[in-house]
């Protein structure tokens, strides 16, 4: 994986699972009712793996993505993720944690509309402060060249297409250069071509060394992984292991 200029990150074992979920368990409360989110997950993630989580909906796929990034933390079970136990970390240091070694594709692209495209991406190197701010726009520019919008680095979201804003939000995902990029549904705005295009630029950051996990209900966009993770009813029912 390429490595931009910047404090390194925290280490981590580079020799584990990326992802280890034991026996993980999730349950939404409403008032006296209780919703089963998920069932006792077992799920593993090896370095360098591209993986596509897929289920009907409803199945716990994107509670799982919210489990694995710190965005909501298991009723039950063991959560370690790039050699971090996160079950006991508070809040703050989730953060900090996320912001070293995580990034997140989201369905709704969620650029700032006043920011141009370079700005966008700078947002996360901003908020680290570990560089000058002409080396976080430096950096934010080598990002955005390794999406393909090296010629864009001034528009602003409203100038971009669908699939260019979702490059825009790839580039800002992968701006300090985590070990693990995670999306949730990355196509759902997006035509099919386009979302063709996207998942190159996912097979490109993947073959740099970047684990790459993401829901999708589009059977010919789990094809591109290297394994398919089957998630039913808030279980893992088959593609758990690497």
């Amino acid at each position: 994986m390429e490595t931009i200029s910047g404090a390194p990150p925290e280490e981590t074992d580079a020799t584990g699972p990326v992802i280890a979920l034991r026996g993980v368990e999730k349950i939404f409360r409403t008032g006296r009712v209780e919703y089963p989110a998920l069932r006792g997950v077992d799920l593993e993630v090896a370095p360098g793996e591209l993986v596509a989580v897929v289920g009907p909906s409803g199945s716990g796929k994107s509670t799982i993505l919210n489990i694995i990034t710190g965005i909501d933390r298991p009723t039950r079970g063991e959560v370690a993720v790039t050699g971090r136990d996160l079950v006991d970390l508070s809040e703050e240091e989730l953060a900090v944690w996320r912001g070293d070694h995580v990034g997140i594709v989201f369905q709704f692209f969620q650029l700032l509309p006043t920011l141009t495209a370079v700005e966008n991406v700078m947002l996360p190197l901003d908020f680290a402060r570990t560089d000058s701010v002409a080396e976080r726009r430096q950096r934010a520019k080598r990002r955005l060249e390794q999406v393909g919008l090296g010629d864009k680095l001034a528009n602003f979201p409203a100038e971009l297409s669908g699939g260019e804003q979702q490059r825009v939000a790839i580039a800002r995902a992968l701006a300090c250069d985590p070990a693990l990029l995670v999306a949730d549904e990355p196509t759902g705005n997006l035509d099919t071509d386009t979302a063709a295009e996207m998942f190159d630029v996912f097979g490109k950051v993947n073959a740099d060394g970047t684990t790459i996990v993401y829901v999708t209900h589009d059977p010919s966009l789990a094809e591109e992984a290297h394994r398919v993770v089957m998630i039913r009813d808030g279980r893992v029912v088959d593609g758990g292991q690497p």
